[in-house]
Order: C-alpha cells, then structure tokens, then sequence
C-alpha cells in the first residue's frame, strides 16, 4: 500500500520554517552571506543602525554603533571598534566585501539617531551619530538609499539577508520597510 498526499489537508498543519535570526548586539556589527537568514538588532535610540546589501552576492551587514567618534576612547575603539561609527563603519564594509559584495552594487539604509534622553540637545548624540555617518559615507563616494533618523522613538531593525529588506519596528506601531 503506498502513501498518497491529499490535496485537501487543512491548511494549520503546513508550517514554515521560521527564519533563522542573527542577533547585532548594542555596539557590534554582524557580516552574513546567509540568504537564509536576517540580522537583528533592538533597541536603537541615539545609536544608529547602518545595513548595507549586495543583491548580487546576497551578502549584507547590520552595525549598531553607539557613539560617532572613537577620539574620545581609542583603547575602547581598539578592542570595540564597532560601538563607534567612524571605526565600525569602515570595517563593516570592508567585512562585506570580503564576503564577496562589491561598492558599486552595495544598497545603504541608516536608521536610528533618536534624541529623547537629551532633551536639553546638550550631547546631541544621536545626531552627531547621523551627521558623522553621513559625512563617511558622502566621503567615500557612497549613497545613501533610505534613512529614518532623528524622533524621539526606540526602533528595531531586521534585514532581511535573502532580499535585502529593511524592516522597522516601532513601538505601538506596525512594523514597514524602508
């Protein structure tokens, strides 16, 4: 007797795998050339989340950097270079293009740079931590392909390692991709 499938079973029993999770912790970086999975981080405030992508190579990187400039704790830079935008940015790149992602194909998205624990703008930190991504990048001839910066609201960041999507997750609000 042999098995047939039945074309009517009901749906609830069909299941997919759920997508494996890489989680970026708060001042680190994560490079993957798994389309099986996304990279994760939580929680980003004043710190900024930079995702960059080769949809060719289908290899991506998300950094979630705390502080703009490693000047102000070059041991801290040097055995955490990714808690500072102008350490970590540069190594998450080239990470990528060891991976095999090329600059001319490569798709850049930065989030984050929330001002809500200095309401006075004293530190500015968030968006002393935009305005120094972007000056890098604009000084590596590199473009910027969507941004969502500044608010005073906590965002979570998943790209998406198969598509190169970026999905944003606000609380209270329903999760959207820029």
């Amino acid at each position: 007797m042999s098995a047939t499938l039945n074309p009517q079973a009901p749906k609830q029993w069909v299941v997919a795998a759920p997508k494996k999770q890489l989680i970026v912790g708060m001042g680190d970086m994560l490079v993957s050339n798994d389309a099986s999975a996304s990279l994760v981080t939580y929680s980003l405030g004043s710190c900024v989340g930079v995702s960059i992508y080769d949809p060719v190579a289908k290899v991506g990187g998300l950094l979630h950097a705390m502080l703009p400039d490693s000047n102000i704790n070059l041991d801290r830079a040097a055995t955490r270079p990714f808690m500072f935008v102008d350490t970590g940015l540069p190594a998450m790149f080239h990470a990528v293009y060891t991976l095999g992602g090329l600059k001319h194909r490569i798709i850049i998205k930065l989030v984050g740079g929330a001002e809500f624990l200095d309401e006075k703008k004293i530190f500015r930190i968030g968006q002393r931590n935009v305005e120094t991504t972007l000056a890098l990048l604009e000084r590596n001839g590199v473009k910027l392909s969507a941004r969502e910066t500044g608010g005073r609201e906590s965002r979570t960041v998943r790209l998406d390692l198969s598509n190169g999507n970026l999905l944003l997750d606000l609380p209270g609000k329903t999760p959207y991709q820029i």
